[in-house]
């Protein structure tokens, strides 16, 4: 395994192409712009040195029986599910965001059941390439940075029908030595501070769609890739100080970015599908599950930070007792458990699958994700009523540490005499921070819209089964 430092130092040897703002970066580790998702990731790292987080953050791996960090494991049991969403809140409640490695854990899993699959009902031997893949990473421990969403063009349309076939990741070419891919990747979390891409298929498939069914490992900085790093709400103000990014060690989000892919080469060893178009969908919804059980962990322990920031201004406020003040932080609480609960669910009642890992109950991670939508929008309003319009209309912080404006806004921006104004500012701008913009968006779209939750909802919902149970109670015999 690999501490703090040392994944840093691992980051520096990559030359990934990264763009931001019209200027190329030259070091992902040093950047102002990228350095706190390296922060938040490195995190991971840190955590798995650490003696009391040893059981959250680490493992026996099943492929070489050396210790691991979770983040590379194949899971064996419903404790291994269970425990990483605790390992995610835990992550969450000490990083306020997204340490960004959820997606390619994820994607790892999901890519051992599906190649475990197609291998056995059409003759191919993926898995086994993946195996050793596994071993790869594992050995290395590596960041990988899951690659699922394509840019989709026109919506109404497949793959194979866009007006610019680019639009969904396709192959280009097949040669003895490997394939070649083109296309991208959007909104991909973590993906200048990772060491590899895992790339997905996005959507159900035809057979006119065959060459976009393709599943295979890239490094983040191998020939003809590109990444153009994403703007964030408020990122700007990482480059003027600490106070008014509100979170200035650890980020927003994700650092997503746009990932090109301009006619890659991939050898056959890191390829896992190519062509299998009629198990694209299955890959999707695998994935999927996988990524929605995780939000009622990484959202929760964001959420334990807010609720946190809340109750804290409502001391710096000087309302800590007012009884709906006290309500409002209880709904918050109420709200943010019960996403908890639901991924515990989903973990808890997990199944074994042929190829040997386990995999969540998909009915509730869809209901985790489903509920992520609506209650962290909740929260962030709940935050928002309860600490005051102020955060939203706060001087800038260079204002503040102004000798002529700064003993006014001293003055008139204290509130409870026995809390410093600087106190009641930082607590506001991280509040600032982490209920709006980019990062109500995420807990929105990540991991898919609304309606893929709800379209899996009724489709793994056993409707005949609770129709009988009515039909019975009310003695109707068909």
């Amino acid at each position: 395994m690999m501490n703090k430092e040392q994944y840093i130092e691992s980051l520096r040897k990559l030359k990934p192409i990264i763009y931001c703002n019209g200027e190329r970066i030259e070091s992902v580790v040093d950047h102002p712009m990228t350095r706190p998702h390296v922060n938040s990731a490195a995190m991971t790292y840190e955590l798995a040195c650490q003696p009391e987080y040893e059981d959250l953050m680490t493992v026996t791996s099943s492929l070489t029986g050396k210790k691991i960090n979770r983040f590379t494991h194949i899971h064996q049991s419903t404790e291994d599910l269970v425990k990483k969403v605790k390992m995610l809140r835990m992550i969450g409640q000490k990083t306020g965001t997204c340490f960004q490695r959820c997606v390619g854990f994820d994607a790892l899993n999901s890519t051992f059941i599906v190649t475990h699959k197609v291998d056995k009902e059409c003759g191919t031997n993926y898995h086994q390439r993946f195996v050793e893949y596994m071993k790869y990473v594992q050995e290395n421990d590596l960041m990988i940075a899951g690659s699922m969403t394509d840019v989709k063009g026109e919506r109404s349309k497949k793959p194979g029908q866009q007006a610019d076939p680019d639009l969904y990741v396709h192959i280009v070419e097949r040669r003895d030595d490997g394939i070649v891919i083109r296309g991208a990747k959007a909104h991909q979390t973590g993906m200048v501070n990772s060491h590899e891409m895992l790339i997905l298929p996005t959507t159900n498939l035809g057979p006119d769609d065959k060459d976009y069914a393709v599943a295979c490992a890239v490094p983040v900085d191998a020939p003809g890739v590109i990444h153009i790093f994403g703007r964030q709400t408020n990122d700007q103000r990482r480059l003027q100080g600490d106070i008014d990014t509100g979170n200035a060690e650890y980020a927003i989000v994700g650092g997503e970015t746009l990932t090109v892919l301009n006619d890659v080469f991939v050898p056959w060893e890191r390829v896992f599908m190519c062509g299998e178009y009629q198990y694209a969908q299955e890959y999707v919804e695998t994935f999927a599950a996988y990524h929605r059980q995780n939000y009622g962990g990484c959202k929760v322990g964001v959420a334990d930070v807010i609720i946190g920031a809340t109750a804290a201004m409502a001391e710096y406020n000087g309302v800590p007792n007012a009884s709906h003040i006290k309500d409002k932080i209880i709904e918050m609480i109420h709200l943010a458990e019960t996403m908890y609960n639901c991924s515990i669910a989903c973990s808890a009642e997990g199944q074994k699958t042929l190829a040997g890992n386990y995999y969540v109950n998909t009915l509730l991670a869809n209901t985790v994700k489903l509920n992520c939508t609506r209650f962290m929008y909740e929260i962030s309003r709940l935050a928002h009523d309860v600490a005051g319009g102020f955060i939203a209309t706060l001087p800038y912080e260079a204002d503040y540490k102004s000798p002529v404006t700064g003993p006014y806004i001293e003055k008139y921006f204290a509130a409870n005499p026995k809390v410093p104004t600087e106190h009641r500012i930082r607590m506001a701008r991280l509040l600032e921070n982490m209920t709006g913009g980019t990062a109500l968006a995420e807990s929105m779209h990540g991991a898919g819209s609304p309606q893929a939750m709800r379209v899996m909802l009724y489709r793994e919902t056993n409707l005949e089964h609770k129709k009988s149970l009515a039909k019975k109670l009310a003695k109707i015999e068909e």
